[in-house]
C-alpha cells in the first residue's frame, strides 16, 4: 500500500457559487490537509481522507470571507473543518468516480467526485509525486447552508449549488 500526503504548496481547493444569478464567486481554502492511499498504479482503489479549516476561505473579499465565516453560513467557530472520506472508487475511462462522506457545517452526506489522474513524475529531489483534476457540486442547503436574500427584482443573491474544484497534487511517502 502507498502513501501519499497532499503538497499544499502545488495544490488549490476552489469553490465557485453564482452570486445574483449573473456572476460566479470563487473562493479558495488556503489551509488544508489530505492523505491518499493506493495500491493499484492506476489509483482505482484509493481511499482519501480531507481536511479543510474553515477559517482559512478566502474569497478575495474580506467583508464577504467573514460573513462566510460567520454563524449566517459555515460557522466557522462551532465548525472549523469541512472533512471528507472515501467510500469507494469506480473506474470510468480515465475517470475515477470517488463516493464519500462530506461533512460541513456539523452534516454529513455523501458526495460523488470525479477525479483525472494526471500521471506520476519523479521531482529534480527524488520524491514520487502524482497530480489529479477534481470536480464536483454540492447543495449547500444540504448542510444547513441555507443563508438567502432575494433582490428586488426577485434574482435569490447565492445559489444553492456549490461547484468544488481541486487541482492537486500528492508527494509519496516513504
Amino acid at each position: 500500500m502507498a502513501t501519499y500526503k497532499i503538497d499544499q504548496a502545488h495544490s488549490d481547493i476552489y469553490f465557485k457559487v453564482k452570486h445574483l444569478a449573473i456572476s460566479t464567486v470563487i473562493g479558495s481554502f488556503k489551509s488544508f490537509d489530505a492523505t491518499l492511499e493506493a495500491e493499484k498504479d492506476d489509483f482505482s482503489d484509493l481511499k482519501v481522507s480531507f481536511e479543510g479549516d474553515i477559517n482559512s476561505i478566502s474569497t478575495n473579499s474580506e467583508q464577504r470571507d467573514q460573513h462566510l465565516k460567520s454563524a449566517d453560513f459555515f460557522d466557522a467557530e462551532q465548525f472549523p473543518k469541512l472533512t471528507f472520506t472515501s467510500t469507494s472508487v469506480e473506474k470510468d475511462d480515465d475517470i475515477l468516480k470517488v463516493k464519500g462522506d462530506l461533512t460541513l457545517h456539523g452534516i454529513t452526506h455523501p458526495v460523488v467526485l470525479k477525479a483525472e489522474y494526471n500521471g506520476s513524475v519523479v521531482d529534480p529531489y527524488g520524491q514520487t509525486k502524482i497530480g489529479f483534476e477534481i470536480k464536483g457540486k454540492i447543495s449547500r442547503k444540504e448542510f444547513g447552508l441555507t443563508w438567502s436574500a432575494v433582490t428586488e427584482a426577485g434574482s435569490i443573491v447565492v445559489s444553492d449549488d456549490v461547484k468544488l474544484e481541486l487541482a492537486v497534487q500528492f508527494i509519496k511517502q516513504a
